[in-house]
């Protein structure tokens, strides 16, 4: 009987393990399924470690084909077909080959752009405007008229006035005070969006309010004063040039600004006969199309001269590194106290140069004024602090020889 209920006992073991086999393989299966993929074109899955096919065939048996004999056999009609579906991801071919639009028009040649605003216009011109669906009425409202929200109580509470006790005097004086006055009083304590400009500006000028104009006045264009245009410059080079060779004891400042007719030949002969004058305090060159040609004439003239304290050479064509030649020039001419340059062809000097003339100008002990943009702080403040000292030194001295 015992060994009965062993057998029994085995044989319930047995089919357990089966059962169990069974539920195994059922839910591998499952999960098997539930990883399976549906593509968007057919209905077919496929699991994971399914390979991918390409017209039903693995994408491995493809490697062996050869791609060159398949074109080969293609007509040029085909060809431009499958052209037409593939992009190639090649950056060495021309955008206008990796797209597939192609233009058949033929070219028409360059842009005109002149040609095409003028078609854009014509265009814009000859195109009738849409017509109006509701003429429009003066004073005729359509559709709902806009009314604004109530507002909340809170906010009107906020913005009471508030009552200020000025006291009787104050009072009884603005009660009495005119609107100019009233106006005046606004200009004093800043209210200057209370008035126009003429209105704040009399005021604080205490020039009186323009007649007619009280709070609700309006501001109008200030007719601009017109001032007589300059007349040219109408001094003679060729004399001019002569009285410096001749050492003219009354010229003492020649101007020679904005004449653009003179030849550099001319200017040659005014720097060859600087050295030799000695009267000659104030030059001034602005805008005579100085170039780098003249000007390093003028600096090796700058070098001999003996009486010049102040040059002017602005607004001209002289590039950068010809203008650290001029300051360089200043350092053998101890009498020049001003030099002016700036509005030149370079509008930039570019930190090398400032830096050059910096160091240039600190070892100067005569000049007082510098006529040059300088970009960089650094040799701005160097410069201010250098021409500072010098001022400081002569003034010094000054007052010693008075003593």
């Amino acid at each position: 009987m015992a060994d009965a209920a062993n057998d029994k006992d085995n044989d319930k073991d047995v089919i357990e393990e089966e059962e169990e086999e069974e539920t195994t393989t059922t839910t591998t299966s499952k999960w098997r399924k539930t990883r399976s993929t549906k593509t968007s074109s057919t209905t077919k899955t496929t699991t994971l470690t399914t390979p991918a096919k390409l017209y039903g065939k693995d994408l491995s048996e493809y490697d062996d084909v050869d791609v060159e004999s398949l074109l080969a056999q293609l007509s040029p009609e085909e060809i431009t077909i499958l052209a037409k579906e593939v992009d190639p991801d090649d950056n060495f071919l021309p955008p206008n080959q990796r797209c597939s639009y192609e233009c058949t028009k033929e070219s028409t040649g360059p842009l005109n752009r002149k040609q095409l605003i003028e078609h854009i216009n014509k265009q814009a011109i000859e195109t009738p405007d849409q017509p109006e669906f509701e003429p429009f009425v003066q004073g005729t409202v359509r559709g709902k008229k806009w009314v604004p929200p109530p507002r909340d109580s809170r906010e009107l509470e906020v913005e009471e006035q508030i009552a200020i006790d000025l006291g009787d005097e104050y009072e009884h004086a603005l009660n009495d005070a005119t609107q100019e006055e009233i106006i005046d009083l606004a200009a004093i304590l800043g209210f200057h969006s209370m008035m126009n400009q003429d209105q704040y500006h009399a005021s604080l000028l205490n020039k009186g309010q323009p007649v007619g104009t009280g709070w609700d006045g309006i501001t109008k264009s200030t007719q601009q004063k017109l001032f007589p245009v300059d007349p040219p410059n109408s001094t003679d080079v060729e004399e001019s040039i002569k009285r410096v060779k001749d050492d003219d004891n009354k010229l003492i400042d020649l101007n020679l600004n904005n004449i653009k007719n003179i030849s550099d030949e001319k200017l040659e002969q005014l720097f060859n006969a600087l050295p030799q004058n000695e009267h000659l305090e104030v030059l001034s060159l602005t805008n005579v199309g100085l170039t780098d040609k003249t000007a390093l004439l003028l600096a090796e003239a700058i070098e001999k001269s003996k009486t010049l304290r102040v040059l002017n050479v602005e607004t001209n064509f002289i590039s950068p590194p010809v203008i650290v030649r001029l300051v360089q020039a200043l350092l053998k001419c101890h009498t020049i106290e001003e030099f002016r340059a700036s509005n030149q062809r370079s509008t930039v000097l570019g930190n090398k140069i400032e830096m050059e003339i910096t160091d240039l100008v600190e070892k100067n002990p005569s000049l007082l004024r510098l006529g040059l943009h300088l970009e960089f702080n650094d040799a701005r403040h160097r410069v201010a602090a250098h021409l500072q000292r010098n001022i400081d030194r002569i003034r010094v001295k000054r007052l010693n020889q008075r003593k």
